[in-house]
């Protein structure tokens, strides 16, 4: 038992050191765009990059996962990401630059669904909604800490952050490599899906109806958060250390919740309840701020938002990971690459909708979430429920 807990923790702190490595290199961007003298739209190139590359990637590296095991599709993800963030350190040019983040997309597509099929094949339906918190919580944690870690190191050099995240990385393949057993795979639930193909995947009504509400309730997400600094100030008026202690306050009360509530919460609605009341939820405070004027209220309103969109991800996680059978990675991949592609179209429609009217993402973003909710009401629920 205890040597499990080792291995489990040993995976989700890859994870973790990865989502550090990425947070490190925040505050630093900014910088670098002037000194690199960098339009927008390069900027935007960079973002868009690895979201495609981890869009492509995820649903062929979740199921090569299943085929080769978890180890090892971690450790080389561990050791590309770490090779992407030393390249992003040297670049030098564009493409440079391009290449860097097409791997590091590539290498999170790898890791992510690997490791949360590793945690899922350690744990039992019981076990699955406290590790799969913890699995959030990973996540959650290396976005929180990374900025402030990456702003004191960039103090001794503007690239000294990849080299920092390379550094990290590298460790955490050696770990790998070195600690990692790769993990006795169970079926829990008796689910015939070891043969199944992608689109046979996609086709069961189960897996194909919830990848559509991801798909839906990412682009949703993401139209509201990735232009959420954006609007905040020239909506509201926020400041950038008001809307970074918002974010802060935001991403710490959502990691109480994954560590030490999610689990407690599941045993309560079930996954597929906190799922809906995720959309309703967030769906009603988006729209409180879109007509209120009283800053206060936007501040608390976001909280709540920001906490609805870190329990809905480690919900789905948990549902499909319940349901997956013998094939955890091809499952969480296509879960990876339905909320890629979710991401990548939410900050455009965002910014798109921005240049009509300000408001305009926050209505979008109500509307869809609130709509996604009342898909998910009515759709076969014997088909989610059952296990």
């Amino acid at each position: 038992m205890k040597n499990k807990k080792s291995m489990m923790n040993l995976a989700i702190s890859n994870l973790f050191l990865v989502f550090l490595g990425a947070g490190l290199v925040i505050p630093v961007l900014p910088t670098l765009k002037e000194q690199m003298n960098f339009s927008g739209t390069t900027m935007g190139m960079m973002i868009s990059v690895f979201a495609i590359a981890q869009l492509v990637t995820s649903p062929l590296a979740g199921a090569l996962s299943d085929k080769i095991g978890r180890k090892k599709l971690i450790a080389i993800g561990m050791l590309v990401f770490s090779f992407s963030e030393l390249l992003f350190g040297l670049a030098q040019a564009k493409s440079g630059f391009y290449i860097s983040r097409a791997l590091g997309g590539a290498a999170a597509a790898m890791i992510m669904p690997s490791v949360t099929a590793y945690v899922a094949d350690m744990t039992t339906i019981a076990e699955r909604p406290k590790a799969m918190g913890l699995v959030s919580a990973a996540i959650s944690g290396g976005f929180i800490i990374g900025p402030g870690v990456g702003g004191f190191i960039a103090n001794f050099g503007l690239r000294v952050p990849f080299y920092a995240a390379a550094i990290l990385s590298l460790i955490g393949f050696i770990l790998t490599m070195l600690v990692l057993k790769e993990p006795e795979k169970t079926i829990h639930l008796g689910q015939p899906l070891a043969k199944s193909s992608f689109m046979e995947l996609l086709k069961h009504p189960l897996f194909g109806s919830l990848f559509i509400i991801i798909l839906i309730s990412s682009f949703g997400l993401q139209a509201f958060e990735s232009i959420y600094s954006i609007m905040a100030t020239i909506n509201f008026g926020f400041t950038m250390s008001e809307i970074a202690l918002v974010i802060t306050v935001s991403g710490i009360l959502a990691l109480v919740f994954q560590l030490f509530l999610f689990d407690i919460i599941v045993e309560k609605i079930g996954e597929f309840g906190l799922i809906q009341l995720t959309f309703f939820v967030s769906a009603l405070f988006i729209a409180v701020i879109a007509v209120t004027k009283n800053n206060l209220i936007v501040a608390l309103s976001t909280f709540v938002v920001f906490l609805a969109f870190d329990l809905f991800r480690p919900a789905v996680t948990t549902y499909l990971s319940k349901h997956a059978g013998n094939r955890q990675g091809a499952v969480n991949g296509l879960n990876s690459a339905f909320t890629s592609f979710g991401n990548i179209l939410g900050p455009l429609a965002a910014g798109y909708l921005f240049d009509f009217n300000h408001l305009f993402p926050y209505y979008i973003s109500a509307l869809i979430l609130f709509g996604t909710g009342a898909l998910s009401l009515v759709m076969n629920r014997k088909s989610f429920v059952k296990i």
